[in-house]
């Protein structure tokens, strides 16, 4: 326990406080089982260190931080080591990267069922194998999915000016006067463009000069070993994998045919909509459909488009359309804020939004004629820093976490 003590104190010294993602407010820490899921990068470890740091003394034993694949797991059981902590009178333990070690929710439910003051969070990267460990602590454990920056967050990051989330009632309430307000303090276009490249995931701040190439790094891993791993692909076929990403990346905003994308990169159509479900999961893909209601894995999306613009940025092989990156933003922006997003179908707006609200997607000079005779629907446009009648800026919905 001394060595975890020692690397505790370690992790504790170089956690940087200066700023502090919005998530830590979203996260009911009083709870006894918490996971905290996000895919590699996005500040997950940081915020449990920055939980703890905040609210615990430096040499405070009843708080241990602890990483699962480094090598003291390598002889010692999470078991045993919740075991000695609770006889030292620990009561709240910190587990990252939980994933790496093997049956970790099997030895989890055995310490939550064992110890009944011990508080747990765990972290993991790998979004496949945290989800394979949700059978074994069924109605034990509260998971929450940590996305990467917000728009907002960036802009704080970036700029050093930090202001309030609004929800999105407020913002298609009264958009102008939170555009307004925003303005007061920066311009939020001057930034924008730089977010949807490089801007997603906060280790841009670490080290610029090979962002583009970590992301690569992650995608790759994901597809060479998470996905035979925890979802038996045959390796022959991770080659595959990719280039379906990469056509996913070269896509216009429009219906998909799911036929043609099988035939262009040899794989049988339901083998691609069995992929395509993997790598929603792993969170490199966002599949869209008309009625998310009656979704089964293997049914065709009517939309595909990549998890976040960094990932369109990174794979695509040439500069990705205006209208994918505008859209890929919008939807990321909007389902990591809570919102259920689907297809709004060749007759409406690009969007529904929770089932009631109609967003249409484009540039400045986009109108109105497809959402005409839609109640409940909004224009959210790019290079534009106020709002006009319906006509919301796109930036404005990355500030709703």
């Amino acid at each position: 326990m001394d060595k975890l003590f020692e690397r505790h104190d370690e992790y504790l010294a170089h956690t940087p406080m200066a700023y502090v993602r919005s998530m830590m407010n979203r996260i009911d820490w009083s709870l006894r089982l918490i996971a905290i899921k996000g895919p590699k990068g996005v500040g997950k470890s940081t915020l449990m260190l920055q939980y703890i740091k905040a609210h615990y003394s430096p040499d405070d034993r009843h708080v241990l931080y602890c990483s699962a694949d480094t090598s003291y797991f390598t002889t010692h059981t999470l078991v045993d080591t919740a075991d000695k902590f609770c006889k030292m009178g620990g009561s709240h333990l910190f587990i990252d990267e939980v994933h790496k070690y093997e049956n970790w929710s099997r030895e989890i439910k055995e310490i939550y069922d064992l110890h009944k003051d011990l508080h747990i969070v765990v972290s993991g990267s790998s979004l496949l194998q945290i989800n394979d460990g949700q059978a074994d602590l069924s109605r034990r454990l509260i998971e929450y999915q940590m996305p990467g920056l917000s728009f907002r967050e960036y802009l704080w990051f970036a700029s050093g000016v930090q202001f309030k989330t609004i929800s999105l009632e407020q913002l298609l309430e009264k958009p102008n006067a939170y555009c307004n307000d925003v303005k007061k303090e920066c311009h939020p276009l001057e930034f924008f463009p730089k977010y949807l490249e490089e801007g997603y995931y906060p280790y841009f701040f670490e080290n610029e000069s090979i962002y583009q190439t970590m992301i690569e790094a992650v995608v790759n891993y994901t597809i060479d070993v998470e996905l035979p791993r925890y979802r038996n692909l045959e390796v022959g076929n991770t080659r595959k994998i990719k280039a379906l990403l990469q056509a996913i990346s070269s896509m216009v905003p429009y219906e998909v045919d799911i036929s043609k994308l099988s035939k262009n990169i040899g794989i049988q159509r339901l083998t691609t909509l069995k992929y395509l479900s993997h790598l929603e999961e792993a969170a490199l893909i966002r599949r869209l459909f008309t009625d998310i209601q009656s979704v089964s894995d293997l049914q065709k999306p009517d939309k595909i488009l990549l998890d976040n613009p960094n990932l369109l940025f990174t794979l695509a092989d040439e500069k990705p359309s205006i209208g994918t990156v505008r859209e890929t933003f919008f939807c990321n922006q909007l389902s990591a804020a809570g919102h259920r997003v689907e297809y709004g179908g060749l007759k409406s707006g690009d969007f529904r939004i929770d089932g009631n609200i109609i967003i249409e997607v484009g540039g400045k000079d986009k109108g109105f004629t497809q959402i005409r005779d839609e109640e409940n629907a909004y224009v959210a446009a790019d290079d534009i820093d106020s709002a006009t009648f319906r006509k919301i800026p796109l930036w404005a919905f990355g500030c709703l976490y």
